[in-house]
């Protein structure tokens, strides 16, 4: 598939661009601000949007899966990334402290229950967050679903995904001497966390262009490299968050925790051919909440963009209109 044209076919689905009523810098305490908007309705039904990565920010085009007429949308880039400030930082930021950022947005926003939408690292801060709150979350919408686990871990970043990508896993690996190879989470966060800049970027940019290549099934795994500001906040909170185990107290701890999203529905999307989530986490979560629809998803890879993805969650959010 050509992946401009399905580029096109997707937006075509895609609700116009809306611009935001409202945006501020919201001080969350640990010396972060964090950019937080709202666009569509101001008095329609809440939902509350969580981008991918750790690092990845939101974009407007996020804004564009929900009928403005109906929703009010807000947006956060989470702490150290996007227009969230100190960038770059991993100094208090970890998923706990993200879980508060968004019961601070929920609070400050007058707003009792929401809709909370993420993808990718996204539907796991998603899953964390409604399992802390779930008496806030009145649907949860995922896509390309992690579940923070040593396998899907492993996968990624032990080889795994390089079986179908060896040219570009050899490019991501040879940056780093092979007896360092065991542990490229850990290689890697030497040379993310030098305190020498352009080492910094050098790796961040490796980082974050062994992920975008993988992302979507239109294209053939070559892509340019990313902005240096972008890749250095994406592949630092990242690779951060990774080392640290998404700051579980254990390996499954999600599955573990299912039960207590029993009174939650959910609806999962998940590309059937994703490199970067494997769908069995989307399929094993599925199984364990029964709650939980899963939506599997042919001919499509892990973006948000990808068309099948992108009409089935414009299809999932317009049945939820009230």
């Amino acid at each position: 598939m050509d992946r401009i044209a399905g580029q096109k076919r997707a937006a075509a689905f895609l609700y116009p661009q809306v611009e935001p009523f409202d945006q501020r810098m919201m001080d969350v305490g640990d010396g972060h601000r964090i950019y937080v908007e709202q666009c569509g309705h101001p008095s329609g039904q809440p939902v509350i949007v969580l981008h991918g990565g750790p690092g990845g920010g939101c974009s407007p085009a996020m804004r564009r899966y929900f009928d403005p007429s109906v929703y009010r949308v807000i947006l956060f880039d989470q702490r150290g990334c996007g227009r969230s400030r100190p960038h770059a930082s991993v100094e208090a930021n970890t998923t706990w402290h993200l879980v508060a950022d968004i019961e601070r947005i929920r609070a400050e926003f007058g707003i009792e229950s929401w809709i909370v939408f993420g993808g990718s690292w996204g539907a796991t801060l998603a899953l964390i967050y409604a399992q802390t709150h779930p008496e806030r979350a009145r649907h949860l919408v995922l896509r390309g679903v992690f579940l923070m686990t040593e396998g899907e871990l492993a996968w990624f970043y032990g080889g795994g995904a390089g079986a179908f990508y060896p040219d570009r896993w050899q490019k991501f690996a040879g940056m780093i001497p092979e007896p360092e190879r065991g542990d490229m989470i850990g290689a890697y966060h030497t040379r993310l966390f030098s305190g020498e800049m352009a080492t910094e970027v050098r790796f961040a940019r490796a980082w974050a262009g062994w992920e975008n290549a993988l992302a979507s099934i239109d294209h053939d795994g070559v892509l340019g490299e990313a902005p240096a500001d972008y890749a250095r906040a994406f592949a630092r909170l990242e690779n951060h968050y990774f080392l640290n185990r998404g700051f579980l107290e254990a390996d499954g701890q999600i599955l573990r925790d299912i039960q207590k999203l029993k009174d939650v529905p959910a609806t999962i999307v998940q590309g059937r051919y994703d490199m970067i989530c494997p769908p069995v986490s989307a399929w094993t979560l599925a199984q364990h909440w029964h709650r939980a629809e899963l939506k599997m998803i042919p001919a499509a890879g892990h973006a948000l963009s990808e068309p099948g993805i992108s009409t089935e969650l414009i299809r999932t959010m317009d049945g939820l209109r009230e």
